[in-house]
């Protein structure tokens, strides 16, 4: 064995003979020896930020579940992967007296006994003794543990950023490559840290970095280094069979970039819906509402090659569309009275409503919500700063609504899965802190809150942006124009991925309140071009609505087919969705004729145009409205799905409705219509549409048995019940 430097032949000789004879010797040996070797590592500058902390982020040292919690772990307390590396510094070298860090003797750093486990550790082994990350930490303190840096850390480029596999089994090699400030590059795949986000469809093969496809679909495996994480896009069609073509019926941009997708997968589409479907789909998603039998027999009977253009445009026309998006807009801001105060709630909705009437651009209403002043009884916008009752929870509601991001997270540390640090969300905060939040809504000068990490005031900032003058009364107003940009990279997306979701069943991205980039789109092309022709049309919430109610996809029938069955986010069917608590009310009390009297409100006045989602009602409360005291998009609206069907099944919500004195049934029965046409009436009415022959002659069959009129009556309710309480009656398809 040859000389090593710093060390003795006799030296070398009795450590031989000690590793012979004891395993925990030949490891502090051969550590030694790392430590000694003059090619372990290549003569190089090793810097703590850029080459040691990735490390700790490597091998999980700064995850949440390790030191990098918020307490830390072991009275060792790291920034949750590595976003801090100053404090990071501190804690190695300086803390525990410094005893973490052995300069004179490196072999004897807690830093290398610890995570090798030659000292007891609660998190186990973390580095092999021979490993080369254990090579680089000694290097690093051999050379005096310095926090010096050259460069600084820009990025990461990550290969590939989607992967097509051709089959199961098949794998890909993955490469990280961190740029500088410098200008320089390196390669980082080894201290990359590689998740799938679900491990039965991809595996990986850490040793050699590679993605093997474990399940078709479409899988998202993230790749982290210090604080970037990007997701690789793995695809494996979803069957081997070849696609029949098929003819072309839209050729807008939406289209082609569904048609695409589907085709990346082996996903044959579902058939265009008939007039009926299209005309039930389209008067619920714009209006809420079910149409009524004479509109279904007009638009059947309509032979226009363009009209079911002429009808979207007439339903956004309409007051109905009005009426309904009002609904949609006040659930997204959470409107609802606030502390029993009637008044600025009515105001709130009756300015959103005159917003959607003119068309106005969803820039300019958002604008003016976040600089809203003035009396909340006059003042419709500024009813917006009583949502909440601090300036954090109104950051959190003014970040998930307009940029559709969840800066909640980075409140106690930096969020570990997006670009949002604790100086964007308190700084954000500190610009809503200077608002004065009540009946009268004014700027409070001494309005502040305080950085949890300094114990200091906040200073404004807006998100990912800069820094805003303390003493600038503008500060609203900058955060205001910097969202409403026409490059900002969230905000048209969230708007137009909400109103995708309204119409498609299914956001682009879901959750909706949750952009970042390890939650990529089903379809980012799309959502980049949905955005783009929303701001190009001058932030037009009807272009939008308009644009997709024109493509194949959005006209495509739900019932899957065997070539499509399993898949829930591609559009290859219309996804079958539950109508809200309101509209179902709604629709309920249309097609018995009976409406529910809400609190004080006139009979006859429709659930979604209640002001106070907290009006007691039975029938909203079983459908399971949201009352707004929280985000109606993160939670479900319905209540237990097995709770709901008892009270339909059973309930006074549809019996006592249907053979009320002056229901639509008891209608029917008193002007002497036959059972198999009250039948169709209730089809048509209920599920807009007639009955096919399968079902007109197993009504026919049935009601020819029916003897008496009392046995009729008994049949006809039994069957309303039954449409009233089917899957059909209560989706939107």
């Amino acid at each position: 064995m040859a000389d090593l430097p710093g060390h003795t032949t006799e030296f070398q000789n009795v450590t031989m003979r000690n590793l012979l004879s004891n395993s925990k010797v030949l490891k502090l040996a051969t550590l030694c020896l790392l430590l000694s070797s003059a090619t372990a590592i290549a003569q190089r500058d090793i810097e703590f930020h850029n080459d040691i902390v990735p490390l700790f982020t490597r091998f999980g040292c700064n995850a949440g579940a390790c030191h990098g919690a918020a307490v830390g772990r072991g009275d060792f307390k790291l920034s949750l992967f590595g976003s801090d590396p100053d404090s990071d510094y501190d804690s190695v070298v300086r803390h525990l007296r410094g005893r973490r860090i052995n300069i004179a003797t490196p072999e004897e750093s807690l830093l290398l006994l610890k995570p090798t486990e030659q000292v007891a550790h609660g998190g186990g082994t973390r580095f092999d003794i021979d490993s080369d990350p254990v090579s680089l930490i000694a290097e690093w303190i051999r050379n005096g543990a310095l926090h010096t840096t050259s460069r600084q850390f820009t990025g990461i480029l990550v290969t590939p950023t989607t992967y097509h596999a051709k089959t199961v089994g098949d794998t890909t090699a993955v490469k990280v490559t961190a740029t500088y400030s410098d200008g320089s590059k390196r390669d980082v795949t080894s201290s990359t840290v590689l998740i799938a986000e679900d491990n039965t469809g991809v595996e990986i093969h850490h040793e050699s970095a590679t993605i093997e496809a474990k399940r078709r679909g479409r899988h998202i495996v993230i790749a982290r280094y210090l604080t970037e994480v990007h997701p690789i896009e793995v695809i494996v069609p979803l069957t081997d069979a070849r696609l029949r073509r098929s003819k072309s019926i839209s050729s807008n941009f939406i289209d082609e970039q569904i048609q695409s997708r589907l085709k990346q997968l082996r996903l044959q589409a579902s058939p265009q819906i008939s007039d009926e479907l299209y005309l039930r789909r389209a008067t619920l998603d714009l209006t809420g509402r079910l149409p009524t039998a004479e509109s279904l027999s007009q638009f059947v009977a309509d032979d226009a090659t363009d009209k079911r253009a002429l009808l979207i445009q007439s339903l956004l026309e309409s007051d109905g569309y009005v009426e309904y998006w009002t609904f949609k807009l006040a659930k997204l801001l959470r409107l609802r009275t606030q502390q029993h105060d009637q008044e600025g709630a009515s105001v709130y909705n009756e300015w959103i409503s005159e917003q959607l009437r003119n068309d106005a651009g969803y820039d300019e209403i958002s604008r003016s919500l976040l600089v809203a002043e003035g009396d909340a009884h006059s003042n419709g916008p500024a009813n917006f700063w009583r949502t909440t009752r601090t300036a954090r929870d109104q950051a959190e509601l003014a970040s998930e609504i307009f940029m559709g991001s969840r800066l909640r997270c980075a409140n106690c540390h930096n969020h570990p899965l997006d670009r949002w640090t604790q100086d964007d969300y308190h700084g954000l905060a500190a610009i809503f802190a200077k608002v004065e939040q009540g009946v009268i809504v004014q700027t409070k000068p001494n309005g502040r809150v305080i950085h949890p990490k300094y114990l200091e005031p906040a200073q404004p900032k807006v998100p990912g942006a800069q820094f805003v003058d303390d003493s600038d009364s503008n500060a609203r107003m900058q955060f205001a124009q910097w969202l409403t940009d026409p490059n900002n990279p969230y905000f048209s997306k969230a708007i137009v991925n909400r109103i995708w979701k309204q119409l498609m069943g299914k956001g682009l991205v879901e959750p909706v309140d949750d952009f970042r980039s390890t939650n990529p789109a089903t379809h980012p092309v799309l959502l980049d071009l949905l955005a783009k022709d929303f701001v190009d049309s001058g932030f037009s919430i009807k272009h939008t609505i308009t644009r997709i109610t024109e493509s194949a996809a959005y006209a495509r029938s739900a019932d899957a087919i065997e070539a499509n069955k399993f898949d829930d986010k591609y559009y290859s069917h219309a996804i079958k969705m539950p109508l809200e608590a309101e509209v179902l009310a709604d629709a309920i009390a249309d097609v018995t004729g009976i409406h529910e009297q809400y609190g004080e409100q006139p009979v006859g006045t429709r659930a979604i145009s209640l002001l106070d989602p907290a009006v007691p009602s039975r029938t909203l409360q079983v459908l399971g409205r949201c009352d707004r005291s929280d985000s109606c998009e993160s939670t479900a609206d319905a209540i237990d799905g097995l709770s709901q069907k008892l009270h339909q099944f059973n309930g006074a919500m549809i019996n006592d409705r249907i053979s009320a004195p002056n229901s639509r049934l008891t209608q029917y029965i008193l002007a002497g219509k036959p059972a198999l046409e009250i039948i169709e009436a209730f089809y048509q009415v209920g599920l807009s549409r007639s009955m096919n022959d399968i079902e007109r002659s197993y009504w026919k069959k049935l009601t020819v048995d029916l003897d008496t009129k009392v046995d009729t009556e008994h049949f006809l309710e039994d069957f309303v019940w039954s449409l009233l309480s089917s899957k059909e009656f209560g989706t939107k398809h």
